[in-house]
């Protein structure tokens, strides 16, 4: 399949399973799952595996194990691709639109020191200019962050901001405007992730 956008289908579907979360509306709508949601992402994958690798489609089912929130069913669908443990590059779908992302979602006590000693040091300068760049052309800040000040550092450190987080995450979100629709949506995706290469690359070389 070749990948020409998502349908306004799939933004309905989301827009209705955000109002009826249920496996009664899930069941009666899967066709539209799979044909507007999970097979245009992943033609989508199979479009960006040669120059990113091999992508995960995430399951549309929420684990509700440990959850208050027992609604059976993501609101959205990601699409993620790994340069490093839990670092990498992502897309995601929903009500609202498409956004792209790429950094960290999660680090274990011992590469969060690791971390932290890097931006400590002459490495993070690296670091600091990476993130300013692309927030500079329109990304978000994301993750994790400790409101105090880690164990070991300065509250007038001049990475403090950087050192306080625990996850990363640069995020862009396109919208819903017709791009989205079209196979145009391919070329920015591709764009917007070979923008965010040097972040992951960086976060995938020290930690």
């Amino acid at each position: 399949m070749i990948f020409d956008g998502f349908p306004v289908a799939a933004l309905d579907f989301y827009d209705d399973l955000e109002q009826d979360n249920s496996k009664a509306f899930w069941d009666a709508h899967r066709d539209t799952y799979e044909s507007a949601v999970k097979e245009p992402m992943q033609a989508l994958a199979d479009a960006l595996e040669d120059e990113f690798g091999s992508g995960k489609i995430f399951r549309p089912h929420r684990d509700v194990r440990f959850s208050k929130d027992k609604t059976p069913y993501k609101t959205h669908q990601g699409l993620y691709v790994a340069a490093a443990e839990a670092t990498g590059w992502y897309v995601q779908l929903s009500a609202a639109g498409v956004m792209v992302g790429v950094g960290f979602y999660d680090a274990s006590p011992a590469r969060l020191a690791v971390l932290r000693r890097v931006i400590d040091g002459p490495d993070g300068a690296t670091l600091e200019r990476l993130v300013s760049g692309l927030t500079a052309s329109g990304w978000e800040v994301g993750g994790d962050t400790v409101k105090t000040t880690p164990r070991g550092y300065s509250a007038d450190h001049p990475r403090i901001a950087l050192l306080r987080h625990k996850s990363m995450t640069l995020s862009k979100h396109y919208g819903f405007g017709p791009e989205i629709h079209s196979a145009k949506l391919l070329g920015r995706v591709r764009d917007d992730w070979r923008a965010g290469a040097p972040f992951v690359e960086w976060v995938a070389a020290h930690i």
